[in-house]
């Protein structure tokens, strides 16, 4: 009833874990069976090893957090060699993110990824600056996000996936944009940016000022962002944005994703995965759905 076939790729259920929030997969392996995990998507991956941003760098907030990790990696050689062939005893597929500073440095990270076997497909985080265009986000300029993902797409033998930022004017502008540059598929969205400062010491609770705000709190604004793009776009959409029930997963479908990441419901409660799958299964056989493709973007609206 689960088992999706997207883009190329074969997948035992389209629950899969979102960037950031399941490290390489191989730390959560203590608390859950990796196997019954659609795919793991990795912590973001640069050419170099980076150390990310001084703390403090993570605020709870009352229905999610705010993060400023500043894609804190031991860079994509180390993962290449320490880390797929871990990865590779499990069923569950593997999707490096990666990232960069410029287009070069994208296309570097995907020609290193290129040819390895245990890595499934690859997702780009538009979300980072651009240093060449004075240090605006990738994704927030419709040209400038095609021209990555053509980029990226000639530098690797990998199915793509571009990660949307909601921190735009029109996400359907580029997901359209990214989509007729030849991405295999999107996922929206990233964090929504946010802040918080403390009272009494008058300063921003994060040292970075701003941060990646997700969980619940964003579940409405990443649904309604799902159904518009997946309305706009013929290529698959990857749900993401405060999942933490299978509850939640359904409205996703339902607004037209063919597969959802859980992000930070991970920190909270590491066994969300297997729940969600199991929930999702009784769920299609209580609604009579035969597969779980039945129910994407089965919304009735009237």
């Amino acid at each position: 009833m689960l088992k999706v076939k997207l883009f190329g790729v074969e997948f035992e259920n389209p629950v899969w874990t979102a960037s950031g929030t399941f490290g390489f997969g191989l730390e959560y392996a203590p608390f859950i069976d990796l196997n019954k995990v659609g795919a793991v998507c990795v912590k973001g991956l640069s050419i170099n090893p980076r150390e990310g941003n001084e703390p403090p760098r993570i605020w709870e907030t009352p229905c999610g957090m705010l993060n400023a990790i500043g894609l804190q990696n031991p860079g994509v050689e180390y993962f290449i060699e320490k880390i797929v062939p871990e990865l590779q005893k499990y069923k569950t597929k593997v999707i490096a993110n990666i990232y960069g500073s410029t287009i070069e440095e994208y296309m570097a990270v995907a020609k290193e990824l290129k040819g390895v076997d245990g890595v499934d497909a690859v997702e780009l985080n538009i979300s980072c600056p651009n240093v060449k265009k004075g240090g605006l986000a990738f994704g927030v300029d419709a040209k400038e996000a095609a021209k990555l993902t053509e980029a990226v797409k000639k530098n690797t033998d990998k199915p793509v996936i571009v990660k949307l930022s909601p921190n735009v004017t029109d996400i359907v502008e580029i997901a359209k944009s990214v989509e007729s540059a030849g991405a295999d598929a999107l996922s929206a969205i990233n964090t929504l940016l946010g802040m918080a400062i403390d009272i009494y010491k008058r300063k921003p609770r994060i040292k970075n000022k701003f941060g990646g705000l997700s969980g619940p709190a964003i579940k409405p604004v990443a649904v309604r962002m799902v159904y518009q793009v997946s309305k706009a776009v013929k290529i698959p959409v990857i749900g993401i944005g405060g999942i933490s029930t299978w509850e939640d997963a359904v409205e996703f479908f339902l607004a037209g994703a063919s597969a959802i990441q859980v992000g930070t419901a991970n920190f909270f409660n590491p066994k969300a995965v297997e729940e969600i799958v199991k929930g999702l299964e009784d769920y299609l056989k209580e609604m009579d759905y035969s597969h779980i493709s039945e129910l994407v973007g089965d919304l009735r609206e009237s």
